[in-house]
């Protein structure tokens, strides 16, 4: 029977709706599946259990019916089952969002992992890729033509959430963020419309989706501006003692103001791995890294990072030319599925030595000797474009520390979030506002995490959202209310 159907009184047949516990009848779960050409997956089908875990070992959750999407008609026709039905519904991309908003618990998850189709036009420096695109799918085919996109620093990541929160990447210094380099997408809205979003066609939503997350509808493909990279570069990887952190992190952020380097660092404070690459006896030592990637020729990138390499004598210098996709990929061993994952981020205007040592302190208190502090160096291209350009906010502040707490057992599980949530709490003291929606925790501040994360654009954004989702069904997100 279809949904549409009305009894006398005029309401939904209750064989239409979901039930108290939350199922769906089967009988509108077969429609959707009869609609779909991919595969619609339910509780005790084959491949249920793999579609329901995320990268982040936290996340538990059991969807009624799992969305296998092929395209974007099929997503359309999952937007209209999950609306019609009044279902929770989230969007799964790469999988790789740590809030874990990828899945829900009784309702419709529109799985894009299939979609993942990459065409690179070489001449006009651009590509098109599929909304289940990993960073590592978009990275193998521009590379064919010496060419990428600014991405993340992780190549299991998914380019769909990375890049409508804003995208920071190894580039964002000389290229820009992810949305900054989105040239068009292929938006499904909540009315079950396929649109296309760009500067000339439904500008507001296009403005919106760079940087307001995935609230505005789901992005069946993404286009994007190429630049000239690799295929290699030169990849700065070099660990020092912790208690040389004021000197490491001041000398590089001394090197970028002298000498403008097309190189965008990261800081990274936490404890020598047990691992071959590093010296036995360094293991469980504290460190403080600087990593950072130059695009240009490898010859000239090696020039261009000895002075972050010099600044002290270093426990391990890991820095060499790799294959830019071997770039991408150098953190992915920090970062494997399953581990348990709780990071937020804040931002700040200056790097002074009081606060230097109290990141240092901070990260040597983590629970886990897997937990670190990121030092994000912003500015550079990603800082020339305005605040109000974008819905991406919090351009303009100098660095962002990302919070991250990565542990095994699940018994730890208290003890990092607090350590995460302590640590925040502390440095929020000399920051001026603002939090990166990539690195969120669990959303669970609501409005106010929002309204941190969007700034200034956050009104606009809930105009936007109210002509675009005035229901708020794309809700399990970094979720900006419909105004009014």
């Amino acid at each position: 029977m279809s949904g549409k159907q009305r009894d006398r009184g005029g309401r939904t047949p209750a064989v239409d709706r979901p039930t108290a516990d939350g199922a769906v009848p089967r009988a509108r779960a077969d429609e959707l599946a009869a609609r779909l050409r991919g595969r619609l997956l339910r509780p005790g089908d084959q491949g249920y259990e793999p579609a329901r875990e995320l990268w982040n070992g936290m996340i538990d959750k059991h969807p009624a019916l799992v969305a296998r999407c092929r395209g974007e008609e099929d997503v359309a026709a999952a937007v209209d089952f999950a609306r019609d039905l009044g279902l929770p519904l989230a969007v799964r991309g790469g999988g790789h969002g740590v809030a874990g908003q990828a899945l829900c618990d009784g309702g419709l998850v529109i799985d894009l992992s299939e979609m993942t189709e990459v065409a690179v036009d070489p001449d006009a420096r651009t590509a098109r890729a599929g909304g289940g695109c990993t960073l590592a799918d978009v990275d193998r085919a521009t590379q064919r033509h010496g060419l990428a996109t600014p991405l993340g620093v992780v190549s299991a990541t998914g380019i769909a959430g990375l890049t409508l929160s804003g995208g920071m990447g190894w580039l964002r210094r000389s290229h820009g963020l992810s949305c900054d380099n989105l040239l068009s997408a292929r938006v499904v809205t909540a009315d079950g419309r396929v649109l296309t979003a760009r500067e000339e066609e439904n500008a507001d939503l296009f403005w919106a989706i760079r940087g307001g997350g995935g609230n505005f509808g789901v992005v069946a493909s993404f286009e994007y501006r190429l630049h000239p990279v690799g295929p290699e570069v030169y990849f700065c990887n070099v660990y020092f003692p912790a208690d040389r952190a004021r000197e490491v992190l001041r000398d590089c952020e001394r090197c970028l103001a002298e000498t403008p380097v097309p190189a965008g660092p990261i800081g990274v404070l936490g404890r020598i791995p047990e691992a071959p690459e590093f010296p036995p006896g360094s293991y469980g030592q504290p460190f403080v890294a600087l990593l950072a990637l130059h695009p240009g020729d490898p010859a000239v990138g090696e020039r261009a990072l000895l002075p972050f390499r010099d600044i002290a004598e270093p426990i391990a210098d890991l820095s060499g030319v790799l294959p830019y996709t071997g770039a991408q990929s150098v953190l992915d061993e920090d970062y494997p599925d399953g581990r348990r994952y709780y990071w937020k981020s804040v931002y700040a205007d200056g790097l002074g030595d009081e606060l230097i040592d109290r990141l240092t302190v901070h990260a040597a208190a983590a629970p886990s000797a897997d937990s670190t502090i990121d030092i994000w160096y912003q500015g550079g291209a990603m800082a020339r474009v305005g605040e109000q350009e974008t819905a991406f906010a919090n351009r303009s502040a100098p660095y962002l520390f990302g919070v991250e707490g990565n542990w095994t057992a699940a018994d730890d599980s208290a003890a990092n979030v607090a350590w995460v949530r302590d640590t925040v709490a502390d440095l929020r003291s000399y920051s001026g506002g603002g939090t990166y929606l990539n690195f969120p925790g669990f959303l669970e501040e609501g409005e106010q995490l929002m309204r941190e994360g969007y700034g200034r654009n956050y009104e606009r954004l809930a105009q936007i959202k109210a002509a675009y989702d005035p229901g708020n069904l794309f809700r399990l997100n970094a979720n900006i209310r419909p105004r009014g």
